[in-house]
């Protein structure tokens, strides 16, 4: 952000549900095998919720880990992205502030699917700027088993479970965490390419039987795939320019963990080396909203990330919505 009061990062933290599913685990019942799903995905494994677990029980665990991070028990607001909450109506994040016994802050839920830490980075930077926080508990999470058809091998070896946070506080513009240019877009007029048909007012006010495959989440892959390459690319050039950045100044690019192809696509085209792109879907798959802060944390506790590493970040999802945004990364304790 340019001028005024500038949303810093002080705390970050991450959470997956200790269910790892191999990809021999999941050939035992799907049309496919372990080589098949990592030369098109680059996922070894991932992490899903067992019975009874949800996406607000996700983002407790993780946002408690960003505000011990940040050493701090309390905040202002709390901003939840995710694409999977725990009920339709009420909002998810209400219930997680309070959980967190953080009282009755303002807190609300943020769906962009994949685009959505993001579209949350943006909210909570916007709640800093205009002064309704001094700092604000941004959690990213996401139960995609729930939404997810078992039986369909496109989309069941791919997305997974997970949560990521991070607290930010207000300061300014010029010091280590302080979030740079922030660039977001979208476009309904593709929404079809990722979409849960079912469980909205659109299919429940007409007067039709209900397809059960059209209560699972799809996604036209091809399709997909080209404007996620585009579109992420895109948006991380504006944002590392309207930063000031050349491309070869950035240390480290955190992208959403959608597959291994698109990642590769969109940082060859940046010319971003190898050497300095974070990643972590070989362990954990696609989180959706949760990929950027679940692997900017683990980064950080395994120091693939460090304090001074100039990091931008870019995400695509539904809607279809993408963005980029950039920081410098700060010193930060991760227990």
């Amino acid at each position: 952000m340019s001028g005024g009061r500038a949303a810093v990062v002080t705390g970050v933290g991450s959470y997956v549900p200790p269910n790892v599913v191999t990809n021999d685990d999941l050939s035992r019942r799907l049309d496919t095998s372990d080589a098949w799903i990592r030369s098109r995905t680059g996922i070894a494994e991932r992490c899903y919720i067992t019975p009874g677990t949800s996406t607000g029980d996700l983002a407790v665990e993780a946002g408690l880990r960003a505000l011990k991070s940040a050493g701090t028990e309390q905040v202002g607001a709390v901003v939840l992205a995710t694409t999977t909450p725990d009920q339709p109506c009420p909002a998810t994040a209400p219930q997680v502030a309070a959980r967190l016994g953080l009282g009755q802050v303002p807190a609300f839920d943020v769906a962009a699917v994949c685009s959505g830490f993001l579209y949350g980075l943006a909210s909570a930077a916007g709640l800093i700027a205009a002064g309704i926080a001094d700092d604000v508990l941004l959690i990213a999470a996401d139960a995609f088993t729930t939404i997810i058809n078992p039986e369909d091998r496109t989309t069941a070896v791919i997305f997974a479970d997970g949560a990521g946070a991070v607290v930010l506080r207000a300061g300014s513009a010029g010091e280590p965490g302080a979030i740079g240019p922030l660039v977001l877009g979208s476009d309904g007029e593709l929404s079809h390419l990722i979409e849960v048909p079912a469980g909205g007012s659109r299919q429940r006010s007409a007067d039709r039987p209900v397809d059960p495959e059209e209560r699972y989440f799809q996604m036209v892959g091809r399709e997909t795939y080209r404007h996620a390459v585009e579109r992420m690319t895109a948006a991380s050039a504006e944002a590392a320019e309207r930063a000031g950045w050349r491309l070869d100044d950035v240390d480290r690019f955190a992208a959403h963990q959608a597959n291994a192809r698109i990642l590769d696509a969109v940082s060859d085209r940046l010319g971003i080396p190898a050497e300095r792109r974070l990643s972590n879907i070989d362990r954990v798959g696609n989180t959706g909203a949760a990929s950027i802060p679940l692997l900017l944390a683990e980064a950080t506790g395994e120091g693939r990330l460090a304090a001074g590493h100039r990091v931008l970040l870019t995400a695509f999802g539904g809607g279809l919505s993408w963005g980029a945004a950039t920081l410098v990364w700060p010193e930060l304790q991760i227990t």
